[in-house]
């Protein structure tokens, strides 16, 4: 027979699948669409790329580093945690005072830099928010850092040969390349603690899974990558970007709600292809290059969150190392507390809710939570998506939320920062 029973393949019943020829469309279509966007955008402004402003960006005098001074700084709390540890180790001090010592530690550790970036002028926005997210790491590390000692110390007490929470102290496996394995409280060295320091994690263990050698050819073509993009990045911002916030600011002034719903949608196609951009630069090009010269092994820094059909699977993959530390660090010690799911899953949002406001926030100099909001806004969102919403349609409903919601953000702090530094002084001169 020439007939049976099957379904149209545009129908939802046909399972979507042979779409490769509809997709490779998509992708012509989008390179067309935004060529003449580009054409558009240099006739009419002509080449905006000046690679001189960006050190400026990061320095208001040549002869003053106060970002980088904060950088070098950050070495003695490295350094009082190191020692802390080892005091513990050798029972010098007790369990308390050593808890004490970490906890006023991490708490100058994420306040130190803030104050001084606050009341020094001269610390620039973006060498700020660069500082910033150095020590923002940082404080993770050594959280976790504490944690994996303190669960060590706990083995020895109890005499248990095996720990329960993944590798946080060494078990009898076999390493690639001859390393040697560590154990309690071996660990506590410079050189131990530098290596965590630097490597492309934030969980600490003892023996961490290493390559046999380091790849000059992968190294390279990383660092190619690396040096592409951020000059991709850096030319894409100041020729795509900067003229539409520029033009932005009047209609956000005068109110006009059309005018604003227009250029928030002008703004969201190079704000999304920039933070594609920045994604594949920082955890692809930037981490896998870390990883390798430091013959680091693990190199799994995110999962396909493209195709996340809830919002919870997106923040769970989009950035493994952060979803590792705040899943056995922060996540499980409060199921173990006795908190339900529901109200720990939320715990996690408002502590990465914290951190987002604490880096965009004191850099700015000024504090208007949209970027709390907007993480504090996923958790709704998760539910709403995670409850109606399946399948493609989920997966549509976790894009626009990125593709919205960041230029969204990005066009309120301007606005803020525009009427709180600039707006004042158009208004005194004269016309």
């Amino acid at each position: 027979s020439c007939h049976k029973n099957q379904d149209s393949l545009l129908s939802s019943a046909s399972g979507y699948s042979k779409y490769r020829g509809i997709l490779n469309w998509c992708v012509v279509m989008l390179v067309l669409s935004n060529a003449r966007l580009f054409l558009e955008n240099l006739l009419k402004y002509g080449i905006l790329v000046d690679p001189i402003q960006v050190i400026s960006l990061f320095l208001n005098d040549p002869y003053s580093w106060p970002a980088a001074c904060l950088v070098i700084v950050a070495n003695v709390f490295v350094l009082v945690a190191l020692y802390t540890e080892r005091q513990l180790s050798k029972g010098s001090f007790s369990e308390r005072v050593g808890c004490l010592i970490h906890c006023v530690n991490m708490a100058v550790l994420i306040t130190f830099p803030a104050a001084v970036v606050l009341l020094l002028p001269s610390v620039t926005p973006v060498g700020a928010a660069s500082a910033l997210s150095i020590y923002t790491i940082l404080f993770l590390k050594l959280y976790s850092y504490k944690d994996v000692n303190l669960w060590c110390r706990e083995l020895s007490t109890i005499k248990v040969k095996k720990l329960s929470r993944s590798l946080s102290c060494p078990s009898q496996q076999h390493f690639s390349g001859g390393d040697c394995k560590v154990s309690y409280p071996g660990n506590l060295t410079l050189r131990d603690m530098y290596y965590f320091v630097f490597a492309p994690t934030l969980c600490y263990e003892l023996n961490f899974p290493r390559s046999p050698n380091i790849r000059m050819s992968f190294l390279l073509r990383r660092l190619c990558e690396m040096l592409f993009f951020t000059q991709l990045l850096v030319a894409l911002t100041q020729q795509w970007m900067v003229p539409i916030i520029r033009s932005s600011m009047k209609p956000l002034e005068d109110m006009d709600m059309s005018r604003m719903a227009e250029r928030l949608l002008r703004l969201a196609v190079p704000n999304h292809l920039l933070w594609l951009m920045f994604f594949y630069w920082f955890f692809h090009s930037s981490m896998n290059f870390t990883a390798e010269l430091l013959r680091f092994g693990d190199r799994q820094f995110y999962n396909d969150w493209w195709n996340s059909e809830t919002v919870t699977y997106f923040w769970q993959n989009w950035n493994i190392p952060v979803h590792k530390w705040c899943l056995r660090h922060f996540y499980k010690p409060l199921l173990r507390r006795g908190f339900s799911k529901i109200v720990s899953q939320s715990a996690v949002f408002f502590l990465s809710a914290f951190f987002h406001e604490y880096l965009v926030s004191v850099p700015l100099r000024m504090f208007r939570l949209w970027a709390f909001m907007g993480m504090i806004a996923q958790i709704p969102l998760a539910w709403f998506v995670g409850r109606f919403l399946r399948g493609n349609y989920g997966n549509a409903a976790v894009w626009i939320s990125i593709i919205i919601g960041q230029p969204f953000a990005v066009l309120m702090y301007v606005h803020d920062y525009y009427v709180l530094h600039y707006s004042s002084h158009s208004q005194a001169s004269p016309h």
